[in-house]
């Protein structure tokens, strides 16, 4: 069997060869198109050759309306007919994005670029004119189907599994900015005449210029590789900058600047480099995590701090999630106090006891351990926080198992609402600042209050 050939790669001396037929063909056109005229009787011999580019200047502009307005529609059908058909994604994302709605409009740019200059050999002026016109026309066509080759790219990417982790914006654009560079240089060097490497081997003088003037775009792509490589943030992160009053979720990473969805519903843009030479908080951490992070404290005031008696000792054994802790606790007490004399242990400073303020604790800590929407494989502790005069702070630390904003709020309110309510019953007042109300009870006599006689205490 034969062997497959390769196919061959097209050859410059053959274009160059049809580039050539097609100037001869179109030479040849105009020729006989100008013959014919000066045969006519009717056209002055004076207007002859102004009546020709005038016939072939109009011919060459419908044909070009019938490619773009007829032709290329064709086109373009068959494609969305070809892709509709597909079962491939990435197509589709060419389409949407206008890929080949810009391909299709090389055709008619192509076409003048093609022919002008043989049918214009008379003319050489116009046809250096339309050359012109088109291959800034095919230019501008060109950078319109590269962009929105980039934004389909980034469209198909950003559905993979690493799309929402690796964040492809500032290359992107980037890519668009470099791509128009290249676009405006090879515009200025079709409109001059001169070598493209001519006028970018003059750019070199303008260096520090273009540098001061693309500062914030040089920086930003700095930054944009940093937080791409780092994976230090990605769109839809949940973002807190307080330095530029930014909280919330993060819609666009941009070469220069960072946009970001406020809670409030505000939009709030950032320098991209801010991001890295500032500090910034990101929550996705949190959202990617088992729980949510509940870190609070309330102050108890000092002076309803007291060591628990028998009659306190048995209302608390009433109470759920501390009898157990009670049982163990007072075993401890029993024998820490067997090695102090029995005459020594009549004074309340001397051994050890419980107090109401660590029996809450305690309590706070069981009713935590049970609660059904923390979670119970993450830390949780209760501990004592140092006093500022104020109180003593109780801190609550755990996470809670459910971390949507509405449901964490409510969960958080609810335990502090059943702590607020039940410090009471371990004989504790929760610590507050004087209100007018307090005030105006010390003005107001009051019956006396008969405090409980205080039992024995424990042996």
């Amino acid at each position: 069997m034969p062997e497959d050939s390769d196919t061959p790669e097209p050859d410059p001396q053959m274009i160059a060869t049809q580039a050539e037929a097609i100037d001869s063909k179109m030479s040849n056109l105009a020729q006989s198109l100008s013959a014919w005229i000066g045969d006519q009787n009717w056209v002055p011999d004076s207007l002859n050759y102004s009546f020709a580019v005038l016939i072939l200047f109009l011919g060459m502009l419908t044909v070009s309306a019938i490619i773009y307005l007829v032709f290329r529609p064709l086109v373009l059908r068959w494609v969305q007919h070809f892709v509709s058909k597909s079962g491939a994604t990435w197509d589709n994302e060419l389409m949407g994005h206008g890929v080949f709605r810009w391909l299709t409009h090389l055709l008619p740019g192509v076409f003048i670029f093609l022919v002008a200059p043989g049918l214009f050999e008379s003319a050489p002026s116009l046809a250096q004119i339309l050359r012109t016109t088109s291959s800034l026309y095919l230019l501008v066509a060109c950078y319109l189907v590269f962009d929105s080759m980039i934004n389909a790219l980034q469209a198909i990417y950003s559905k993979t599994s690493a799309g929402g982790k690796i964040n492809l914006t500032t290359f992107s654009q980037v890519a668009k900015l470099l791509a128009a560079l290249l676009a405006i240089v090879l515009s200025l060097a079709v409109i001059l005449g001169k070598s493209p490497l001519v006028l970018l081997g003059g750019l070199g003088v303008f260096a520090s210029v273009l540098m001061l003037v693309f500062k914030d775009v040089i920086l930003g792509f700095i930054a944009g590789i940093q937080l791409a490589t780092n994976r230090m943030l990605s769109r839809g992160d949940w973002l807190e900058m307080p330095n530029y009053q930014a909280d919330g979720t993060v819609e666009l990473i941009g070469l220069t600047t960072v946009k970001v969805r406020n809670w409030d519903r505000t939009v709030t843009t950032i320098p991209t480099y801010a991001l890295i030479s500032d500090s910034f908080k990101n929550w996705q951490g949190m959202t990617e995590s088992n729980g949510r992070r509940i870190k609070r404290s309330f102050l108890i005031d000092t002076n309803s701090i007291r060591l628990c008696n028998e009659e306190m000792l048995r209302r608390f054994r009433k109470i759920e999630h501390i009898s157990a802790y009670l049982d163990v606790k007072e075993e401890e007490i029993k024998q820490a106090n067997a090695k102090i004399a029995e005459s020594h242990l009549n004074n309340r400073v001397n051994g050890r006891r419980l107090t109401n303020v660590g029996t809450f604790r305690a309590y706070i800590e069981g009713y935590l351990k049970t609660h059904p929407d923390i979670n119970q494989e993450m830390t949780l502790l209760v501990r004592q926080l140092n006093t500022a005069g104020r109180g003593i702070p109780i801190e609550i630390y755990c996470f809670s198992s459910r971390k949507e904003w509405n449901a964490y709020e409510s969960i958080q309110a609810d335990i502090f609402d059943h702590l607020y309510a039940v410090a009471p019953e371990f004989d504790l007042r929760i610590f507050q600042e004087p209100t007018g109300y307090d005030f105006q009870q010390l003005t107001t006599p009051q019956e006396p209050v008969a405090f409980p006689a205080v039992a024995d205490d424990l042996p």
